[in-house]
């Protein structure tokens, strides 16, 4: 279902969109409702952590403090590039 939306934009912004639309043979109604789209859907991911790989191995692994992986990573690399 379309409702109507009443938006106050620079005049500029308007006429540029209103040329990209024309140029690639959409509305500017889609532009505009594909746009928020892309931006609710980017929001709904960032804050949706549920079942992501790195939240689930977050905290699996405990280390001693003094564990140096710096020095272990850098020794690893040397290893695997001689």
């Amino acid at each position: 279902m379309n409702t109507k939306l009443t938006l106050s934009l620079n005049k500029d912004v308007i006429n540029l969109a209103k040329s990209y639309a024309k140029e690639n043979n959409v509305s500017l109604s889609f532009l505009v409702e594909n746009y928020l789209l892309k931006i609710v859907s980017d929001f709904q991911s960032s804050t949706d952590s549920k079942g992501s790989i790195v939240s689930e191995l977050s905290g699996i692994i405990s280390l001693d403090k003094d564990f140096d992986y710096i020095t272990k990573y850098t020794d690893y690399l040397t290893e695997k590039y001689r």
